[in-house]
């Protein structure tokens, strides 16, 4: 642990004087003429941004420098019992339950079935997704000792959205169990992994969770293409150095996760918040605030970059990746309701700042780009001459904290051999090029979604926790219009404000303009897919390569269910299939 308090003070100390310094140039070269309150308050917004953006660099940089780790894994069955745990939302049934399936069969061919039970927790509010539900279990009790080991329950009221579902389980059968590994609809993880999980908790009895790192599998659009390579190739190292600064207070982000049941009943019960929605009500972002609250209570919060055989979905298209971000959004501004929460370890309520930076800082850089049309629009003979250094600051400093991290990993990858699951190096050292530019031409339709969603919160629009169409691919044009047209207005009315008020500054803007005037183009292009039958050339990664067993299997069984013809017929009374746990 103090290990892990001296990165976190190097880490902060870093960040800090890369952005104050930063921030000291900018308003020395803004402000040659004599510093008014608008170069204050520029050079203020710049700072802060700037930590925030300097603060995740860092942790890649971090993870780069780290050396590699092997865990040593215990030998042997779990001693403890574990729940796995998945709950479900009006998901495709048959792709959730075939999941459980995939990771049942790799549980039983390790002999460890009588270690393992899973339950399906559903809060389907959809009558015809609850009957598929009921349809695709009885298909799953066919599956290998399934019987007495795979469970089934539908809430009538899902109070409390997935941190209620998961609540309402612990209360009711979590005396059963030493500890619970808690999933999502799309989650698939290898039986090895899951084993190696609850033997670590076996070994290490002060451990109350401990969290993998997913990787993305099964994308097909470019989108999602590009989402599953940074996951693949980027993430693990900024996993590394986040788990460095976090030691035993490490996150928690709400699945492919495990954690000790006893624990997690004795010190995670939610706060209600006071007030309605968004401010109030159930907490949305409910991981951070339960790894806080068992570190509270002396509890190991760890995360593992190195553990493996861990997987999920992403979305397909910006439209339905915004959908989900609005709801973390929603959740993550509430944690400022938490922040003084009593005896908060430090680091909790620094996460919990993160969190709420990770948004808010959205409407910060649009107020920077006014407070910077305004700044150029202001009559002064002297303007350009003072200002043009301050924006080549500003623009060098945004590239080399986005950039400078991402060609380091292509270059460590590339020295340890890595590339070769992903391609080779040219094709790996293309898609991190491609990934590049692709991000940097959706940013700015991102900066415009978060910028709203922020607003909306802070003027009391609730947006719920709306279900997730996982499988919502191809975007047709006027639907990403129906989406963005009023990020096409926001760029437009940026680029002629400009240009009537601050011609100078036309050319710095279009970087950001253009892509969201050309929004609904960009939306609609990056959600198509590949050609059938067509090795990409770009964004190639492991679990396409060399795919794990658990992937090869999940998806026989999946086609296997789903065929034409093969699918099971439903029961006469669909509610006799259901186990109640």
């Amino acid at each position: 642990m103090a290990r892990a308090h001296l990165t976190r003070a190097m880490a902060l100390g870093a960040a800090a004087l890369l952005s104050l310094g930063g921030g000291w140039l900018y308003m020395r070269f803004i402000g040659n003429d004599g510093t008014s309150p608008l170069d204050v308050l520029r050079t203020a917004l710049f700072t802060l941004v700037g930590f925030w953006l300097v603060w995740g660099g860092v942790a890649g940089v971090l993870g780069i420098l780290a050396p590699p780790k092997r865990v040593a894994r215990s030998a042997g069955q779990p001693l403890g019992m574990t729940a796995i745990l998945m709950p479900v939302y009006n998901e495709d049934a048959a792709a959730s339950f075939s999941r459980v399936a995939a990771m049942n069969r790799s549980i039983v061919n390790l002999g460890l079935a009588d270690r393992f039970h899973f339950a399906i927790l559903s809060d389907t509010n959809r009558e015809e997704v609850a009957a598929e539900e009921i349809v695709w279990f009885e298909q799953l009790l066919s599956e290998p000792m399934a019987e007495g080991r795979v469970f089934y329950r539908r809430r009538e009221r899902n109070i409390g959205k997935k941190a209620g579902n998961i609540e309402d389980f612990i209360s009711r059968s979590g005396g059963a169990y030493d500890y619970a590994l808690i999933l999502d609809a799309d989650s698939l993880m290898d039986g090895a992994t899951i084993a190696a999980m609850a033997r670590r908790m076996d070994d290490d009895p002060r451990l109350g969770l401990l969290q993998t790192v997913p990787e993305v599998i099964h994308a097909h659009s470019l989108f999602g293409r590009v989402m599953q390579f940074s996951a693949a190739y980027l993430s693990p190292y900024f996993a590394r150095g986040t788990a460095l600064m976090q030691g035993e207070e490490g996150p928690y982000w709400g699945h492919n996760a495990i954690v000790r049941v006893p624990a997690f009943a004795a010190s995670c019960g939610l706060p209600v918040l006071s007030g309605k929605p968004p401010h109030g009500g159930h907490i949305l972002s409910h991981d951070y605030v339960e790894a806080a609250l068992l570190s509270r209570a002396g509890w190991k919060v760890e995360v593992d970059p190195y553990l493996g055989g861990s997987y999920e979905e992403g979305p397909e298209n910006l439209i339905e990746y915004a959908k989900r971000d609005r709801r973390w959004c929603q959740g993550n501004l509430q944690h400022r309701r938490v922040l003084g929460a009593p005896d908060l370890k430090v680091w909790s309520r620094f996460t919990f700042i993160q969190g709420i930076m990770a948004y808010a800082a959205s409407p910060l850089w649009l107020a920077l780009m006014a407070a910077s049309i305004l700044a150029a629009a202001l009559p002064s003979k002297y303007w350009w001459r003072d200002n043009e250094t301050g924006i080549w600051v500003l623009a060098v400093a945004v590239a080399i904290a986005l950039l400078l991290p991402k060609f380091l990993i292509l270059v460590r990858s590339t020295l340890g051999r890595r590339n070769k699951g992903f391609g080779g190096t040219l094709r790996a050292a293309l898609s991190v090029i491609s990934e590049i530019v692709i991000s940097t031409l959706l940013a700015p339709i991102m900066l415009c979604f978060q910028s709203k969603a922020v607003i909306e919160i802070l003027f009391g629009l609730d947006g719920g926790w709306p279900a997730t169409n996982r499988d919502e691919g191809r975007v047709s044009l006027s639907t990403a219009f129906a989406a963005s047209w009023w990020v096409t207005v926001a760029g437009a009315a940026v680029l002629a404000i400009s240009t009537a008020f601050a011609s100078d500054l036309v050319p710095w803007l279009l970087p950001v303009a253009l892509p969201a005037i050309g929004a609904p183009l960009l939306i609609a292009a990056t959600s198509r897919g590949i050609a059938s039958g067509r090795q990409p050339i770009l964004f190639t990664t492991t679990s396409e390569t060399a795919p794990a067993p658990i992937i090869v299997e999940q998806q026989r069984i999946f086609l296997s269910w789903t065929q034409q013809g093969s699918a099971p017929a439903e029961p006469a009374i669909a509610g006799t299939a259901a186990v109640h746990v």
